[in-house]
């Protein structure tokens, strides 16, 4: 009778437990199929559209996704607009280039039409970055599990302080990336988001003009790519040229960014810093086989989708994405 009890006891306590875990919300396969079952299809239609008529859209929302997750985690805090008392993430210099926000904006238009108060931004951002990026393979390239809530706090000096530079040597990057429970694999995964998008001269000219405050160049940097970027941009001041981050197929998701970095042409010093870790150089020899690449940063996607995410009832679900429920 004692065990009986005992027994008892414990599944009653396995059941408070599971209740608990069931209302922390954490993100899960198909989170909307009650609630809202046509949501992810309502986000792939709109943005295979969008993404169709501009092919730029990938580099932008994938971008956008991450630096979003790496400040204050996957809460949709880089969409919020500044306002007459606060300075939000939108406004800080790693996100002044950021595009796409019109994407998300229609999106969560039609959603509220569907199901109101339903589907999160911080869910329509991740699904998105996901399904512009598949367009080019008509097939999910990586799994998103949703149930992410809104945060209401967005902040320029978090971003400035969280977002790993362009600049960022290897030391730098890898503590960034550990800061938000990511490793040198993931890092290194991530970093081949770089084979889609632009960068503007003025997060690389350095390298070109004034690498160690001398006038001089980066010697890490392959000579005949340098005199190209040189063309392209003239000055250290130059903030408005843009040039492609894998010449000749930003426009291509693919491995080749890894040939371009084992070539010493990796457009940014924290491109060029991957080799310069003997762990790190080992994992860009792996992403030279595209299936492990495609592999790896689908699992590295994944990882970096659940960052510091907000489920159950902590954050919001945002009426509008530039703006905090009032």
């Amino acid at each position: 009778m004692k065990g009986t009890f005992i027994q008892l006891v414990f599944l009653l306590v396995l059941a408070v437990f599971l209740a608990v875990g069931v209302a922390a919300g954490d993100l899960r396969k198909g989170f909307y199929e009650d609630s809202c079952p046509q949501a992810e299809e309502i986000i792939q239609n709109i943005t295979w559209k969008r993404v169709a008529a501009n092919a730029t859209l990938p580099a932008k929302l994938l971008r956008m996704h991450f630096h979003d997750c790496f400040v204050r985690g996957c809460d949709a805090s880089v969409l919020i607009d500044s306002t007459a008392n606060n300075t939000a993430e939108k406004a800080a210099p790693p996100n002044l280039s950021l595009g796409g926000f019109e994407i998300i904006d229609e999106i969560k238009t039609q959603l509220e039409k569907t199901c109101a108060g339903v589907v999160s931004c911080a869910d329509i951002l991740a699904l998105s970055a996901r399904d512009s990026v598949s367009f080019q393979f008509k097939k999910p390239m990586w799994e998103v599990l949703t149930g992410r809530r809104d945060g209401k706090i967005s902040q320029a000096s978090e971003a400035l302080a969280n977002i790993p530079s362009p600049f960022s040597n290897f030391t730098v990057l890898r503590q960034s990336f550990a800061n938000k429970s990511l490793t040198v694999h993931d890092l290194v995964a991530l970093s081949g988001a770089h084979t889609i998008g632009v960068g503007h001269c003025n997060f690389f000219s350095n390298r070109l003009y004034n690498f160690t405050g001398k006038s001089d160049s980066d010697k890490s940097l392959d000579p005949d790519y340098a005199a190209v970027l040189k063309a392209k941009c003239k000055s250290l001041s130059d903030n408005t040229t843009t040039v492609e981050m894998d010449p000749g197929g930003s426009l291509n998701f693919d491995n080749r960014y890894f040939s371009a970095v084992k070539q010493h042409k990796g457009l940014f010093q924290s491109d060029a810093a991957l080799l310069t870790d003997k762990g790190a150089g080992k994992i860009v020899d792996e992403m030279l086989v595209a299936g492990k690449f495609f592999t790896e940063f689908a699992q590295s996607m994944k990882r970096m989708g659940a960052i510091g995410v907000l489920t159950g009832s902590a954050g919001e679900i945002r009426k509008k994405c530039n703006v905090v429920n009032s």
